[in-house]
């Protein structure tokens, strides 16, 4: 792992960091802010998985999280959205390809020698996390926005044993149905739509998949609301689920990391609560 930039904030350390991927044979940014905490202490973690366009550094210089994170404690990661590099493949869309990895693992070519932010999520960036910080992964939440909330709703649905705590802004609520899933799903996964419910909140539910509870801000001038985001199927299937869901209809709030500043205390002092 190599340093990139360290900077002292609200007491803490905001770090970017760079490593060489396994999973996507790409070397992966990342950043962590780690807030002031006496020494040998673990501290819990949330992972904010960003939306279409984003590396690390969106959230990271727009997110308006450390001033919480320091109050409460928390460790907070910030990874890319894809694999970069000249020899990655991409599209010529902004939805799909690097900075649209949808956090899945490709099956299709040319994009399944890369493309496997799922595994990466999961599995290689957490083993990282716990050697390299002094990270409790006893006490994780897991956040995100847009497709990143897409990200976290499905990463936490497919393993509920390892997050206490799960929120999301503004999250494309089910792929299956709206363009940008069938478009990423479709490029990534091939046209079979079985293999598409793993990345489904709404269907992961309708199949038995639980969250303890959940925080969802939503915005209601969100330009994508209608057509991508489709909030109201997500509510009406934790209502059918019975799983405990604040889902805030944000007046005239947008898409924008406006919207998401807005709110990141909130959602920060929530996953501190449930994290202990």
């Amino acid at each position: 792992m190599e340093t990139l930039s360290t900077n002292l904030s609200f007491g803490g350390v905001q770090g970017v960091y760079s490593h060489a991927s396994a999973e996507t044979g790409t070397d992966m940014n990342f950043s962590v802010y780690v807030p002031p905490h006496a020494e040998g202490t673990k501290l819990p973690v949330l992972w904010y998985l960003s939306g279409l366009t984003c590396t690390h550094a969106n959230v990271t210089e727009k997110g308006g999280y450390r001033a919480a994170c320091a109050q409460h404690g928390v460790i907070f990661i910030a990874p890319d959205t894809s694999p970069r590099g000249d020899d990655v493949p991409d599209d010529d869309a902004y939805d799909f390809g690097k900075g649209a990895g949808f956090y899945v693992d490709a099956t299709q070519e040319p994009w399944a020698q890369n493309f496997r932010m799922r595994s990466y999520i999961e599995r290689e960036l957490p083993a990282l996390i716990a050697k390299n910080f002094p990270a409790d992964m006893g006490r994780q939440g897991i956040t995100g926005h847009s497709m990143g909330g897409h990200g976290a709703l499905t990463i936490a649905l497919r393993n509920p044993d390892r997050f206490k705590s799960v929120s999301a802004f503004a999250p494309i609520t089910s792929p299956l149905n709206c363009p940008w899933g069938e478009k990423a799903l479709g490029g990534y996964l091939g046209p079979d739509k079985a293999a598409w419910r793993d990345y489904d909140a709404v269907a992961l539910i309708d199949s038995g998949a639980r969250l303890p509870d959940l925080l969802v801000d939503q915005g209601t001038a969100d330009n994508f609301l209608t057509d991508q985001l489709k909030t109201g199927l997500l509510a009406l299937a934790c209502k059918k689920a019975g799983i405990p869901a604040t889902i805030r209809m944000q007046e005239g709030y947008d898409h924008s990391y406006y919207f998401i500043e807005s709110f990141m205390a909130d959602h920060i002092r929530w996953h501190a609560e449930r994290l202990g």
